[in-house]
């Protein structure tokens, strides 16, 4: 049987995570440490992937990437722009696809450990995953708050609902419902709830949540739709994300609802495949781009200088607006 990184770790006396950082060269360890730990894997002839590199103080030059959905096509953009950016600095990626299962998670952060991944980029949306505040590896989030030592990439979200219902209100909506998770969880995601109703209450209207999760299936999320449009008649729909968007403007279609006439519909995300095959919809197109840079950038500062205290917990990129049919 293949001696295991948790097998090194027991006959060491220490952590697997502390047998991972002195595999990897990473943060402070006491050479008593690192002599348990050498004589441990000798003793077990513990062989991990590139050993000898990583015990001359090389990198691994892989990075774990965690999201929760390669289909969506906004996540498969981004981690598509976050490969191409580490491909340019010599890393490889190990991309992980965590759906909302958590213990998928955290098999697929184990599995990482045992990699000897640098780093990881996480955007992923199960919460209470306690494994990323004691991992001992440099992490960088994507949207999601996982500790107040980790650093949060995000686009202004705030704004963009902002820029969404200004919008709708020019177009001349005057029942505007938001289409979106009504739940906070400390997620710069959130703001774009508080947006809204900030903006509608400054515009001194009358604020209309229809709540739907990011998780909830195509059929689940038409259902709600399909109620709102037919007992509510919204005339204006900001939604947080494009795919739901597009829902809304199939279930108009099934009822006869004309949009913009009668409806008018603006989504989030603005990827480029969005912009291509529904080239109608109005939108919030964040930097995809810029982010994926700026979360590699981050990750690779934090890997070559761990000890580095943060300046910046989170970083925020503008967005734009792209106008079209559905808010004409």
């Amino acid at each position: 049987m293949a001696v295991k990184l948790t097998d090194v770790a027991k006959k060491a006396g220490v952590s697997a995570t502390t047998v991972s950082r002195v595999i990897n060269n990473y943060g402070y360890l006491s050479e008593a440490t690192k002599k348990k730990v050498f004589a441990a894997m000798r003793e077990l002839n513990y062989k991990p992937n590139s050993l000898a590199r990583s015990l001359q103080g090389k990198k691994m030059k892989l990075i774990g990437v965690i999201f929760p959905s390669i289909a969506n096509p906004f996540f498969a953009e981004l981690i598509q722009d976050i490969e191409a950016e580490l491909f340019k600095k010599n890393y490889k990626i190990i991309l992980c696809n965590a759906g909302k299962d958590k213990e998928k998670e955290r098999e697929y952060i184990k599995m990482l450990l045992a990699n000897q991944v640098d780093g990881i980029i996480a955007g992923a949306h199960n919460l209470g995953i306690d494994e990323y505040q004691r991992l001992g590896l440099p992490i960088v989030s994507f949207d999601r708050k996982l500790s107040d030592n980790i650093p949060i990439v995000s686009c202004d979200n705030y704004q963009g609902i902002q820029l969404a219902v200004h919008d709708l209100i020019q177009a001349g909506c005057t029942n505007i419902y938001f289409l979106g998770n009504k739940l906070t969880k400390g997620n710069p995601t959130d703001k774009r709830l508080k947006a809204y109703l900030d903006t509608i209450k400054s515009l001194k209207m009358t604020p209309h949540l229809c709540s739907v999760a990011f998780s909830d299936s195509p059929v689940l999320k038409k259902m709600t739709i399909h109620k709102m449009l037919t007992h509510d008649h919204p005339d204006g729909v900001v939604c947080t994300d494009d795919l739901t968007a597009i829902l809304v403007l199939q279930e108009a279609v099934e009822l006869g609802i004309q949009v913009p006439k009668d409806l008018k519909v603006t989504g989030f995300d603005g990827t480029k495949e969005i912009q291509t095959y529904h080239s109608e919809l109005s939108t919030i197109a964040q930097p995809i781009s810029d982010m994926a840079i700026l979360l590699v950038k981050l990750l690779l500062e934090r890997i070559n200088d761990p000890q580095k205290p943060l300046s910046q917990h989170q970083y925020q990129l503008p967005v734009r607006l792209i106008k079209s049919k559905t808010t004409a």
